[in-house]
């Protein structure tokens, strides 16, 4: 009832031009939470899709040896869990590990043996021009020898140092960062923006209801990333940055940022109740970044807490309306005619500008979904007790 084209089914083996875009809300764990695993397997009817198991800053240095520890038994509960019969059809999250150092990857691929195949890829913190190389060359030596059938592994640099952030050094780092990836195509899922580490080189916190486009140093670093990486002949997913809050327990200066007739037309007065939880969890200013997110070119959002996940899938939803005309625009661009007026008379859609945007929907559409002509994202949010996990 809600969905004009449903989403396609997915796992680390699809094909990466998909994959790329079906990272969505990445939801991050410590790798020393006793029960990840099976908070892992319990949280993917909840909207999980996809995993980072943590082993830099979420842990503390002396926890190190403990931590890969606790990512192996992870991993074996999971392979476990997946044998069951009854779970044939809903298979292990997309699961990353990021890492501290080239050394400790090379020494986690050596030591999860044939784990490694449940692992979809490996996050790269603090990624720079200078250390880049050393995670990559460690990714394509496993890529090379690896099995028949065996699906590759992915890797995910984090864009957060401060020659990143200072302007002085920004584009001549992020220009080298760009050949440097270049050489590894076919490794590079994602490129992510690490706005927390971007924050702390000013001294800044944002609060829940400000935007991270709204701290001028951070906003105009996204830009130069988005403008660098973002370029289609290049075809990099970029993916947005933290969002830290889940509950709003202060008083409130400005007004909350989600209308409530989408929630009263979905659910009546139980719209209301929920339009109310989801302003007191803090959750209106991730819907709003997710959007401006959107309309930046950037899809995927790394995400603290099992409240975030519904949210943000279901922001990236394709509404019908975004789909008709996408699908007009590409079947248009025979060369026959440069502008037609939207099916739903209310824009023009010119086919050349318009074109690149519309191929982005419409791989968008395979992996979230197109939702039927009346209905909106706000349908897709019913609240379960996964949220409680």
């Amino acid at each position: 009832m809600l969905f004009y084209s449903p989403p396609v089914c997915f796992d680390h083996t699809t094909d990466k031009a998909l994959l790329a875009y079906a990272v969505g809300a990445a939801l991050y764990m410590p790798a020393t939470r006793p029960n990840a695993a099976e908070d892992i397997w319990k949280l993917r009817k909840g909207g999980l899709v996809t995993v980072i198991m943590d082993l830099e800053d979420a842990i503390g240095d002396g926890e190190v040896e403990q931590a890969e520890e606790m990512v192996v038994r992870h991993l074996s509960v999971l392979a476990e869990l997946a044998e069951k019969p009854e779970e044939e059809r809903c298979g292990i999250p997309l699961l990353f590990i990021r890492v501290r150092s080239p050394l400790q990857l090379r020494r986690l691929i050596f030591r999860l043996d044939s784990l490694i195949l449940l692992v979809t890829g490996f996050v790269f913190p603090k990624f720079t021009a200078e250390n880049g190389g050393d995670y990559f060359e460690a990714l394509a030596d496993y890529n090379r020898s690896r099995r028949v059938g065996a699906p590759p592994l992915y890797g995910m640099p984090i864009l957060e140092s401060a020659s990143i952030i200072y302007r002085e050094s920004r584009l001549d780092n992020l220009l080298s960062i760009r050949q440097l990836l270049s050489g590894y195509r076919d490794y590079v899922l994602n490129v992510r923006i690490g706005a927390t580490d971007f924050s702390s080189a000013f001294g800044l916190r944002r609060s829940s209801d400000i935007s991270i486009y709204e701290l001028a140093p951070i906003r105009d670093c996204i830009a130069d990333i988005i403008n660098v990486f973002g370029r289609m002949e290049d075809g990099y997913v970029i993916s947005g940055p933290v969002w830290e809050y889940f509950a709003n327990k202060g008083h409130r200066v400005l007004r909350p940022q989600l209308r409530q007739s989408p929630f009263e037309e979905a659910f009546g007065r139980n719209g209301r109740k929920m339009r109310n939880r989801y302003i007191s969890k803090a959750l209106d200013g991730l819907i709003r970044e997710v959007l401006l997110d959107k309309e930046n070119g950037i899809v995927g959002k790394t995400v603290i807490h099992p409240s975030h996940l519904r949210p943000v899938q279901a922001l990236y939803t394709v509404m019908h309306e975004e789909y008709v005309d996408a699908m007009g625009i590409v079947e248009s661009s025979d060369g026959l005619r440069g502008v037609f007026k939207s099916e739903y008379t209310n824009k023009m859609n010119e086919i050349k500008p318009h074109l690149n945007w519309a191929k982005r929907v419409l791989i968008r559409s395979q992996i979230y979904g197109v939702l039927h002509e009346e209905q909106h994202f706000v349908g897709l949010l019913p609240e379960h007790e996964y949220a409680h996990v």
